[in-house]
């Protein structure tokens, strides 16, 4: 009995040590779910546990982000959206995923710099700045701005930016969620691991830039949950990106895809909330 106690011992602390070795996650590929191959866009998704948790993992790749990188939104201020039926709405879209934070009588709460009151917010998406289709529906002076923005040379992401600043670079699309969202950047780590939110084991939905071109999508599922802090410490130490950014998770998350030839999106996981807004990608 002994023995085996002290074996089982020594497989905790090797199993400790190599936790701490890979930079406090571990990664176990599952299975090869799905993958698309054409000129200009290729993706393949991978199931896998990061810790405990079932994942999705999405490589992606455009060729020309800009004209690539689509939106499709709810009706501003009146109503939210089915996943389903906001993805239908990106002709052509071989993948796509929830996008926003949003505020509605059933998440009213907004950030305590906004002005205004909650009910000024319903329905819309969270973030001092929000462009659709190149219009810009929200710009709120002085309130910094936390979030993505698709611009003319690709998708980027901003730190507390002054909206005029964003503005001024034309985008045609942007989407946003909390301030503490914007997770890495730059070699610096953003994250505020004492945020209770990045402790929260949840269903996530998370984007990184590798370069103009390639991208990562990291979808955490309910079964167990995913904190912010073990995401972020799996792909800093696996793809070394040039960002890393939290887009709404919860029971918002959804990711759809559609096969090379095929004309239907197929929902892969999540879906059950409607949402304000989603991201596609197509060829």
């Amino acid at each position: 009995m002994k023995r085996v106690l002290c074996l089982a011992l020594l497989l905790m602390l090797l199993c400790a040590a190599a936790l701490a070795e890979s930079g406090g996650y571990t990664w176990t590929l599952q299975s090869h779910a799905s993958s698309y191959d054409s000129e200009t866009l290729r993706y393949s998704i991978d199931v896998g546990k990061l810790n405990r948790t079932k994942c999705y993992l999405v490589q992606l790749y455009v060729s020309e982000p800009a004209r690539q990188i689509k939106k499709a939104t709810a009706p501003w201020h009146k109503k939210l959206g089915k996943s389903e039926d906001l993805a239908k709405k990106i002709p052509g879209a071989a993948l796509v995923v929830n996008g926003s934070g949003y505020v509605s009588r059933l998440y009213p709460e907004i950030p305590e710099n906004y002005p205004g009151v909650s009910e000024d917010y319903w329905y819309t998406p969270l973030g001092s700045v929000t462009v659709i289709g190149g219009e810009v529906m929200r710009c709120l002076e002085g309130v910094p701005y936390y979030g993505l923005t698709l611009e003319e040379d690709g998708l980027h992401m901003y730190v507390g930016e002054d909206p005029q600043a964003v503005l001024a670079r034309h985008p045609i699309e942007t989407w946003s969620f909390y301030e503490g969202c914007t997770l890495y950047q730059d070699g610096v780590r953003l994250l505020d691991d004492s945020w209770d939110f990045a402790q929260k084991l949840a269903n996530r939905t998370i984007i990184a830039r590798l370069d103009a071109n390639n991208y990562i999508l990291l979808i955490g599922t309910s079964k167990h949950g995913l904190t912010l802090t073990e995401a972020l410490d799996f792909l800093v130490g696996e793809f070394d990106p040039e960002w890393v950014y939290n887009l709404d998770g919860g029971t918002s998350t959804a990711l759809l895809r559609r096969l090379h030839g095929k004309k239907t999106l197929k929902l892969i996981y999540g879906g059950t909330q409607s949402v304000f807004d989603m991201m596609g990608f197509v060829e």
